[in-house]
């Protein structure tokens, strides 16, 4: 099993169809605002998709977009929700 990162890198490239520069990302890797893909559509699948993956539910009120800012935070509010 990969790790939880390694598992959104691959929702990330799975959902707005990145291929393996997604591999790539790394914590800093900024998302919103600068990845052309990722706009409010693409909000809402990936937050499908992290729901379908992990063991979580996401509120509407919880969503806002220091979430979104990196890879790395995406990936903190993913481990807060798990509990890790």
């Amino acid at each position: 099993m990969t790790d939880r990162f390694t598992t959104i890198k691959h929702i990330l490239r799975d959902v707005l169809s990145l291929g393996d520069k997604a591999l790539d990302f790394t914590p800093a890797t900024p998302l919103l605002g600068s990845l052309p893909e990722f706009d409010s559509m693409a909000v809402v699948s990936v937050i499908t998709a992290l729901e379908e993956r992990f063991p979580i539910s996401i509120d509407d009120e919880e969503i806002s977009a220091e979430i979104f800012a990196t890879v790395g935070s995406l990936d903190a509010f993913v481990a807060d929700k798990l509990g890790a």
